[in-house]
């Protein structure tokens, strides 16, 4: 495994990194916690130290698998990055569907609470990496929010902050990637960025560079499509995000027909490889 500096701190994370999601939600057709649990074992003894996870996953279970997973192993061998924005204490997810999101709440106070549950469910004094779940541009530009992080920093309860960008691609994010590196100069942003999907990373990578910014990568498989597991004839069950992405919007399901020409396309790149 190879490791890297996330932005201009000294916080080294391994290239591979693990995003919870998976293993806390039943969106990507994982149910069993064990299994969760093995993976996550499996992840870090192959060298993977960075585990990417959000307070809002299973509502709270994102966190608390991570500390189940790693019970008695170092708190400074693991890099774990959380995220905040989405309320739901107060308001009930139920049974989401899809990239259904929830109310945010980006007060200070809030964001002061969210952290201490979150330390709570992880059994940790201190997140690595804190970052703002989803944020759209009014919101970055709200300067209490980033004096609140600056003073949890000063606190030692957060080691360094950024953000995600989504839930799902949209143009808006270049404008948010852009103020987050050249404003808020954020030591990592997180974005979606495939080889089929580079719509938001293209123009943000000379800014990334400049400003050292660390971007993380999401869904570099592009939902599956550069695994060869998806065909035309791929269905999804219910409890699979992307059911709601492809099965009920003709739109989406377009994407994914052209998404698997390109992947036609770029065979050249693997065949006879290895």
């Amino acid at each position: 495994m190879k490791y890297r500096k996330l932005g201009n701190t000294t916080i080294q994370v391994s290239e591979i990194g693990f995003g919870v999601w998976t293993v806390s939600t039943t969106w990507w057709g994982i149910k069993d916690d064990l299994f969760g649990i093995h993976l996550l074992r499996r992840a870090y003894d192959s060298g993977i130290n960075f585990f990417d996870t959000a307070d809002t996953y299973g509502s709270g279970k994102g966190e608390t698998i991570l500390a189940q997973a790693f019970e008695g192993v170092p708190r400074s061998k693991l890099v774990i990055s959380t995220k905040f924005g989405y309320d739901f204490y107060h308001n009930d997810p139920g049974d989401r569907a899809g990239q259904q999101e929830l109310p945010q709440n980006w007060e200070p106070a809030y964001i002061e609470f969210a952290l201490e549950e979150s330390l709570k469910r992880l059994k940790s004094d201190y997140v690595d990496f804190y970052q703002l779940h989803n944020p759209r541009i009014d919101t970055l530009r709200k300067d209490e929010i980033f004096a609140t992080l600056e003073r949890l920093k000063k606190s030692g309860k957060v080691r360094t902050y950024g953000a995600t960008l989504g839930p799902a691609i949209n143009e808006r994010q270049i404008e948010e990637g852009q103020f987050l590196v050249t404003e808020r100069k954020v030591n990592a942003v997180q974005i979606i960025y495939n080889m089929l999907e580079q719509m938001i990373g293209r123009p943000l990578f000379p800014l990334v560079k400049e400003n050292e910014t660390t971007f993380l990568v999401r869904v570099p498989h592009a939902s599956g499509l550069l695994e060869e597991r998806v065909t035309s004839q791929t269905t999804y069950e219910k409890n699979d995000h992307r059911y709601h992405r492809v099965s009920t919007d003709e739109r989406k399901k377009k994407w994914q027909e052209e998404g698997l020409q390109k992947v036609e396309r770029l065979k050249f790149l693997t065949e006879g490889k290895g």
